[in-house]
């Protein structure tokens, strides 16, 4: 047991579980929790939908797990605690979504142990009767009968012996798993071995796989490869052990895959075995193998071991089924406890699921109330039904990792990851297709279903916006450790601060802004808590942010403007920037720019790239020079919104001028002895530009000639007090942020200068959060983009404001 400061967590210290599981035990987990019942239960029916080609449809299993498996790998080997998905979610999406991704888990793996339990129970009464000859109960028992009561006890009495062993500890969790996994691994291998002798010593073996391979096409496999699909789900676990395993940067990776190459080869093997080496008994007449597999059921594994190897091949096929349900119980218990330990220690379920035996080091709550919940489910609910339920809730945690995943590569690019997606954001999105897929086939087969996922999804919202919200909020540490409102305004300019030059100018702009709009000024100082200190302990930098922020009110006093005050604790800045916009519905956000950038792979530095990335409203980067009275203002524009907002603003400033309302020149740049219809299209893209701002007296319309747009505009700008432009509309899959156009002449002009960008939409939001990769000064190619390398020097020397 380790004491430590959990990451977002208070001042207090925080209990964590001992790190006990090496590579080989935390595989053997994974392992044990996909070769399961569905090996047994499902290949028979699965070959009556895919035929010969049942070997593909576990094949193809294998590849598209593979898509999500290298979600869990990443975030499993950057986030290595107890709760895997619901942890990573709840980081990257937050609030709801991240208890929703907990409370599934929970529940689907609580719902597949009590399958697990169940089968097991039925497999130990045929052994029980059919091999060994012991009598059962033969009366009603709680309106039971007397073979389902007595499937009952054998499901409680191993539910409860799994409770009891991961209550014990992880290492001896993992010895006794590692056991049984091996056990029924091997008692595989013996029935392939077998197999493929048999199938080998018939010519007319290879028939089977040239003859009618597909009989239901594709669709067929299709089909099966969905009813397969909850026996690769077990990787998924072994992400959930990230807290107890050691070194898991490199062994959570190494896991996860080399679990899924063992159980796809098992898998293809068996299949393969399974259709290559059995016979048609006489009395079912004359139908293929598949369809043979298929009348048998769960059964059609044992039947096989039987023809192949005699009736001691039914009793090993027996125990391996056993061995099997008994791993994938420890297992599901095991990731069930881990999750509830995770959730109870957000303040997401009750505190006391967080609290860790003092000898043992386990989650000892967490565990026995999964156990409890797995007896009780499978004892009083209709567990086939919850059980569909179940997959369906483990297709839409899935959906949440693969976003999930894409989302923290924009929020946290620096997070240490022990493995990192190839192709990304393809892999992802190529996963979340084939979940929703995988979705569309579930509610066809299974409507049913949906309705109880739907049911447990709105009771577990019940609970967290009526109960756990409330707690989870009081008990996180604040992250506004100073805000000061005079009075509500409409209207928010919100300034960022980091130095008092900053202050001084930034504070002025946005007190004029807010003016003219009847506004306030947000003054807003981000103090970056370094991540060795919790959030809380960020309280000492207090005093830092004061003297900016009385800078800011000392400008806004100049125009009669409120200011309301924050100073707020973040470990990123750009995303504290944007949290504030987006609680505070700010309209604008006035950023400072030097005019150069010294951080690698950034076009305009590491605080604003991510905020203009993906605004959360509406932005102005001022490129700061010598302060000058404010006569004339020029705006260059092109058609788009970004210009009509450039036009807006810089009548906005015209208009709250010290000297009186300024002159505002709107222009477009042509070239030299251009034909009659450019100059037309200029015209239109200038009307386009004052549209919404016409009434303004001082307005006038530009048409100005020259080879290079740049060098009209520098040439033009050396007549104006400001130049205010509108961001370059970039083609959305372009990884530049304000285009070429406005940051040179930021750079180079003489005079300050304003860009201004508009909010993303929805969908351009969604897509910058997750898709696209982060705006860099990286082409495709790994070399610095032109512009990008103009950026990185510092400029001319010129006069600064002062």
């Amino acid at each position: 047991m380790a004491n430590a400061q959990h990451p977002g967590g208070g001042s207090g210290v925080e209990v964590t579980l001992s790190r006990d599981l090496r590579l080989f035990d935390v595989m053997m987990i994974g392992i044990g929790a996909m070769i399961g019942a569905g090996i047994f239960v499902l290949t028979g029916i699965a070959a009556g939908q895919a035929g010969p080609a049942l070997v593909l449809a576990f094949l193809l299993n294998g590849i598209v797990t593979s898509f999500t498996a290298m979600s869990y790998a990443e975030l499993g080997s950057a986030f290595p605690e107890a709760g895997g998905g619901y942890l990573w979610v709840k980081e990257a999406l937050g609030g709801a979504q991240g208890f929703l991704s907990g409370w599934m888990s929970w529940f689907a793996h609580a719902v597949a142990g009590s399958l697990y339990a169940l089968a097991f129970g039925a497999f130990m009464v045929e052994l029980w009767t059919n091999v060994l000859g012991l009598p059962i109960i033969t009366t009603t028992v709680l309106g039971f009968s007397g073979h389902e009561f007595t499937r009952l006890l054998f499901m409680t009495a191993i539910a409860g012996t799994f409770t009891y062993i991961n209550f014990l500890g992880a290492s001896e969790t993992g010895l006794i798993g590692n056991v049984i996994t091996t056990t029924k691994v091997v008692i595989l291998l013996v029935f392939v071995a077998f197999g493929l002798g048999a199938m080998f010593g018939d010519p007319n073996w290879k028939a089977l796989y040239t003859t009618n391979f597909m009989p239901n096409g594709l669709s067929g496999v299709l089909t099966a490869m969905g009813l397969t699909f909850i026996a690769f789900e077990g990787y998924e676990i072994i992400a959930q052990s990230g807290e107890e395993v050691i070194d898991p940067k490199r062994n959570i990776p190494r896991a996860i895959f080399g679990a899924i190459i063992v159980v796809v080869i098992i898998y293809v093997l068996v299949a393969f075995t399974a259709i290559g080496a059995t016979r048609v008994p006489p009395e079912y007449g004359d139908i293929p193998v598949w369809e043979y597999l298929s009348i048998e059921k769960e059964t059609a594994i044992v039947r096989a071991a039987e023809q192949i190897i005699g009736h001691l091949g039914g009793l090993l096929i027996l125990v391996s089924a056993l061995a099997s349900t008994m791993s994938a119980l420890n297992a599901t218990t095991y990731s069930s406890a881990r999750v509830s330990f995770a959730m109870g220690r957000a303040s997401n379920l009750p505190k006391l699921f967080s609290e860790i035996h003092p000898r043992r080091h386990t989650p000892m709550w967490a565990v026995v109330f999964s156990g409890i919940l797995i007896v009780v489910m499978a004892w009083a609910l209709p567990i086939e039904g919850v059980a569909a339920a179940a997959d369906i809730m483990f297709l839409f945690l899935f959906i949440q990792v693969n976003t999930a995943v894409m989302i923290l590569r924009h929020k946290m690019p620096e997070l240490e990851r022990g493995f990192t997606i190839p192709g990304f954001p393809i892999v992802p999105v190529i996963g979340i297709l084939s979940q929703v897929a995988l979705l569309v086939f579930l509610f066809q087969y299974e409507a049913s279903a949906f309705a109880s996922a739907i049911g447990w999804i709105i009771g577990g919202l019940l609970l967290y916006f009526i109960v756990f919200s409330r707690i989870e909020e009081r008990e996180k540490p604040a992250e506004v450790i100073l805000e000061e409102v005079l009075v509500s305004a409409d209207y928010s300019v919100m300034v960022p601060v980091a130095t008092q030059e900053q202050a001084r100018i930034l504070g002025k702009i946005g007190a004029i802004i807010a003016k003219d709009h009847g506004g306030e000024v947000l003054a807003l100082y981000v103090a970056r808590v370094p991540p060795q200190l919790t959030l809380s302990d960020g309280r000492y930098l207090l005093k830092e942010g004061r003297p900016y922020l009385e800078t800011v009110i000392q400008q806004a006093k100049q125009y009669d403007v409120p200011v309301h005050t924050m100073i707020r604790l973040g470990r990123n800045v750009a995303e504290s920037i944007r949290k504030t916009a987006i609680e505070n519905a700010s309209d604008l956000i006035v950023l400072g720019w030097p005019g150069y950038t010294t951080s690698t792979g950034r076009l305009f530095g590491s605080v604003i790239d991510p905020v203009i990335d993906d605004p959360p409203t509406d932005i102005a980067i001022v490129r700061y020079r010598r302060q000058r009275p404010l006569r004339t203002v020029l705006v260059p524009v092109s058609a788009g919104p970004n210009s009509r907002r450039a036009v807006n603003l810089a009548v906005s400033m015209a208009r709250q001028a010290e000297e009186g309302p300024a002159r505002v020149d709107v222009m477009t740049v042509i070239p030299h002895d251009c034909p009659r219809n450019i100059r037309i299209r200029a015209r239109q893209a200038i009307n386009s530009a004052i549209e919404g701002s016409r009434d303004y007296e001082h307005l006038e319309m530009l048409l100005v000639e020259g080879h290079d747009i740049v060098t009209a505009i520098l040439e033009k700008s050396r007549e104006y007090d400001l130049v205010v432009m509108g961001s370059t509309e970039e083609p959305l899959f372009r990884n530049l942020l304000t285009g070429s156009i406005p940051a040179r002449v930021a750079k180079l002009a003489e005079v300050t200068v304003i860009i201004v960008k508009r909010r993303s939409g929805i969908i351009r939001s969604m897509l910058r959060q997750t898709v696209l990769a982060p705006s860099t000064g990286i082409g495709a190619d790994g070399r610095r983009l032109p512009e990008a390398e103009a950026l990185q020097a510092p400029p001319p020397p010129l006069e600064p404001e002062g």
